[in-house]
């Protein structure tokens, strides 16, 4: 009988020291997520976008609540009037809100559509102490296409997608709540939640990541309920839209086998799908011109620059110092015209005849 106790005083212990472990990984996992996603998303403000660099760019701002009651800033963006189309556009996770997405949102609207943009919650002019999680992406486009629907003075017309990274998994994971939608452009995103960290993660953690996923799974869950459900091939499902999806084989942020490389091994033979794979664009200028060199111009000196500093700028006393040197050497010697003007525009021109024939395929089948 002693044996008998002392094998079961040993198991209970071992069962506690199990449980135990489960919830360290578990809270260690939680902690992990809110410290990259819960966070407040805010441009860098020298290298803000203008509406005045956009000639006969026309800008409208709103605001409109999400789920929580918390207000989010919306924009609608306009060219010239007789316009066919509203583009939604979602932004993606990290350099703030809309505002990397105008040049974008100026190409649409020079050619005849509105553009609706917003900033998610935790971002830019929206309120929020942070974003609080990727599905939270979802939620507020979800209520950005309602907004617009309901809006009286935002005019009746049919409504196409647009969203790049976080931004390209909300605008497909949406169609399971908008099926009315009648085209998506998904530009580096991925088909569920958990994606993001996993993908985002294996340069930091390796393989361990793969053990982090199923309890991140569990947290967006509880916290997101049918939101963190839900996948972008499930609003595939759920939708007649068009769908056109790019991609880079060398995106290092999100990978292309969690998005691109699914959904073609499934849909490659459908229709309503389109598939744009490049090798060499990486995430952040999939759509501008790998032939303009700006960027690469304004780098250069930059750096020459830095060299000429008499103080170590990554040094933690500096820090405030070298924001502040930063700041004023961008404002200096950016020229925005160029900064914002650097599309690539024959893929933007295959974007364009993308949304006007699903539009007149939708109004064929009306």
């Amino acid at each position: 009988m002693k044996i008998k106790s002392k094998k079961k005083t040993i198991l209970i212990i071992l069962l506690s020291l199990i449980i135990l472990m489960v919830i360290g990984w578990w809270a260690f996992c939680v902690k992990m997520y809110n410290d990259n996603f819960n966070v407040r998303g805010d441009s860098y403000k020298p290298l803000m976008l203008r509406v005045e660099d956009f000639e006969g760019l026309k800008c409208n701002e709103y605001t409109f609540p999400s789920d929580k009651g918390q207000k989010l800033a919306g924009y609608l963006y306009s060219i010239g009037t007789d316009q066919r189309c509203i583009v939604i556009i979602a932004h993606g996770f990290g350099g703030g809100g809309h505002n990397s997405y105008m040049d974008v949102a100026d190409y649409f609207a020079k050619n005849g559509y509105y553009v609706f943009a917003y900033d998610a919650t935790g971002c830019d002019k929206s309120e929020g102490e942070g974003v609080g999680g990727v599905p939270q992406g979802v939620i507020d486009l979800d209520h950005a296409i309602s907004f617009v629907e309901e809006t009286s003075d935002i005019p009746d017309l049919p409504i196409v997608l647009f969203g790049h990274s976080w931004g390209g998994y909300c605008v497909c994971n949406v169609l399971n709540y908008h099926p009315e939608v009648k085209a998506v452009i998904e530009c580096s995103g991925f088909n569920r939640s958990s994606d993001m960290f996993e993908s985002g993660g294996k340069s930091q953690a390796g393989g361990l990541i793969y053990t982090m996923t199923p309890f991140i799974r569990i947290y967006e869950r509880i916290k997101y309920g049918k939101y963190a459900k839900s996948t972008a091939m499930d609003g595939f499902e759920a939708t007649d839209a068009s769908v056109m999806i790019v991609h880079s084989a060398d995106d290092d942020v999100i990978g292309i086998e969690y998005g691109c490389d699914k959904y073609y091994e499934k849909y490659k033979d459908d229709s309503r799908f389109t598939f744009i794979r490049f090798e060499d664009r990486g995430h952040n200028e999939i759509f501008n011109d790998p032939a303009n060199t700006y960027k690469d111009e304004f780098n250069a000196p930059f750096d020459k620059w830095l060299e000429t500093l008499d103080y170590d700028y990554n040094a933690a006393e500096n820090k405030a110092r070298f924001r502040e040197d930063k700041a004023e050497y961008i404002n200096e010697n950016l020229d925005h015209a160029r900064w914002s003007t650097r599309l690539d525009e024959e893929l933007f021109a295959r974007f364009l005849d993308f949304y006007e024939e699903s539009a007149d395929k939708n109004v064929k089948s009306d």
